[in-house]
């Protein structure tokens, strides 16, 4: 489509306004975490490493970074098992309400995180279960084998039924056709997959909120402790300083493994 000089400009002025909006308020709380003073006026103040020493001595944040990992690689585990073997079901099965089937596996991630965490908080003092680590990987899982399962089902639909034929024709039994054929080249949708699960994981805190144990503190719900105390601000601007660097890391590694080219058939 053919757009003018001064559409053109129009357009990336526009890009330009948007992508200041969205960063803008992260470089803040970045320069404000190296401020002296320990509140949020503009403009900052002096420029120290003090606030990031005392947070890498307090354990309120090291605690809390430590459950979020906890429960982001345990959920991510469980939704590449489950998001692998649903995407192989209804990916090369036919059956009878697959669309069906297809929408219930996706639908957590579509429904409000208010709505899926009082069901699954209903559904777990229903049945008798007390909400602790437990219970926040599974509701948490909920959510990650979506991911997963978008992922690993687009690699699939990708892929030439032909290649099975072929590894049949050569005498591959099913196990060895998906070790040494199918695996190998959805490997990295499966990774991929797996970083933004953790990722969504990490960040999650609505669902977190309700199911969580007592005192089992995540990351999200240690800045929605500590946001309104004054005398934490310098702390919480370093922290989420600190997850903002960590996090573009699996992104940037899933955005690579996705684009890469010829990772698919």
């Amino acid at each position: 489509m053919y757009l003018s000089s001064s559409a053109r400009w129009a357009l990336r002025a526009f890009t330009a306004l948007v992508l200041i909006v969205l960063y803008a308020p992260i470089v803040y709380v970045a320069r404000l975490s190296v401020n002296t003073a320990r509140n949020y006026a503009w403009p900052p103040r002096g420029f120290t490493f003090e606030w990031w020493q005392k947070a890498f001595h307090e354990t309120g944040p090291r605690e809390a970074l430590l459950h979020s990992v906890q429960t982001g690689l345990t959920a991510t585990a469980i939704a590449l098992v489950l998001g692998t073997l649903a995407a192989f079901a209804l990916t090369r099965a036919k059956f009878f309400g697959r669309n069906a089937v297809s929408l219930f596996i996706v639908l957590p991630i579509a429904l409000p995180g208010i709505v899926t965490g009082i069901a699954l908080l209903s559904g777990f003092e229903r049945v008798g279960i007390t909400v602790s680590f437990s219970t926040l990987v599974v509701a948490h899982a909920t959510f990650c084998v979506v991911i997963v399962y978008n992922n690993a089902a687009a690699r699939l639909r990708r892929l030439s039924p032909n290649l099975r034929e072929a590894s049949a024709d050569l005498g591959a039994e099913g196990w060895q056709t998906f070790r040494l054929v199918t695996f190998p080249l959805m490997r990295t949708a499966l990774v991929a997959g797996g970083l933004l699960a953790f990722a969504l994981s990490f960040d999650e805190i609505i669902v977190t909120t309700f199911t969580a144990g007592i005192g089992y503190k995540t990351l999200p719900l240690w800045f929605a402790d500590n946001f309104s105390r004054p005398n934490a601000i310098p702390t919480v601007n370093v922290v989420a300083t600190f997850v903002v660097l960590a996090s573009v890391i699996p992104v940037w590694l899933a955005q690579r493994l996705t684009d890469r080219p010829g990772s698919a058939v």
